[in-house]
């Protein structure tokens, strides 16, 4: 990876491992699908506002309509609505952990639909992945005992499934795609629909949206956390391996654990430390082993020329 890659997932892993704790911060104050509908759609004029800005091409042509709305609805549907109900009920750093699964699912995906070779350190990657969701559900699944908690965990974990899903088809249509488009228009059209189920079922308070803190917070989710980090991860993904791509922002999880437990007093018990040791330590070692072998092939490609 070269250093605009490198630097890119840097900044990523910064502004997302800081977004957990505002973002159920967030779900205190404004209901939770009217949240991430305004969520959405802001991060979307945000992004329109600056592609404009950037003389660039903001419509889509008329034959990239039904592959943009699939992939909008997987992922605002999917993964965002998805995520912002089961945090009602599960900690922020717990719920980073849990949706930053993404990497064993892709891992398989990828290698079905994209023919990027499932290698050993992969699965044992994967393996170790699934050892610390394990070991995280173990409590509540060791007493068998149905609540909201296990229920949310039980939806970050198909929240992850489908940022995955909508990971690997980002990379198999939309490769040479304008990224910050791709990005509009997966908001725009996902955050609408979202709009207009939560206005059917949700109340407006306006003084809650009308108040300036509030604001604010809503603007860095939206705008930074939301729209700028999405086109930039939509650009990694472009520039590397799938797989590659989503285990390099695996210190994602720990630094919300950190900010989740610093910020904002959420307990870290030992089964959760196990189980995240475990999922990023099994990728991490997927990475180093899969790097390595990268650097090994360009060595030999530069020593023949």
């Amino acid at each position: 990876m070269n250093i605009k890659v490198v630097s890119a997932i840097a900044l990523l892993c910064l502004v997302w491992g800081s977004l957990w704790g505002l973002v159920k911060h967030s779900l205190q104050i404004f209901p939770p699908f009217l949240f991430i509908s305004m969520r959405l759609i802001l991060a979307a004029l945000t992004l329109i506002a600056v592609q404009l800005l950037l003389k660039k091409s903001v419509l889509p042509a008329q034959g990239e309509w039904k592959q943009l709305i699939v992939s909008s609805l997987m992922i605002c549907i999917g993964f965002y609505a998805t995520q912002i109900f089961a945090m009602q009920f599960v900690d922020s750093g717990l719920s980073a952990v849990l949706v930053f699964t993404m990497p064993i699912f892709i891992g398989v995906l990828a290698h079905y639909i994209l023919k990027e070779r499932l290698n050993t350190q992969k699965i044992i990657g994967l393996l170790c992945g699934t050892l610390g969701l394990a070991a995280i559900l173990w409590p509540q699944l060791h007493h068998m005992h149905l609540n909201l908690a296990l229920i949310g965990q039980g939806f970050l974990i198909l929240s992850g499934f489908f940022w995955a899903m909508t990971t690997v088809y980002v990379k198999k249509n939309f490769a040479a795609y304008d990224k910050m488009k791709l990005t509009i228009w997966q908001m725009l059209i996902g955050g609408f629909i979202i709009l207009m189920g939560a206005l059917a079922f949700e109340p407006v308070d306006f003084k809650v949206w009308l108040n300036p803190l509030n604001d604010s917070i809503l603007f860095y989710i939206a705008v930074i956390g939301t729209g700028f980090a999405f086109a930039l991860w939509n650009w990694i993904v472009s520039q590397v391996d799938t797989f590659v791509a989503s285990i390099s922002v695996m210190c994602i999880p720990i630094l919300s654990l950190f900010f989740g437990h610093v910020l904002w007093h959420e307990p870290i018990t030992i089964n959760i430390l196990i189980g995240a040791a475990f999922i990023c330590s099994g990728i991490i070692f997927s990475s180093l082993n899969f790097a390595s072998k990268q650097n090994i092939r360009h060595a030999v490609m530069e020593n023949r020329h």
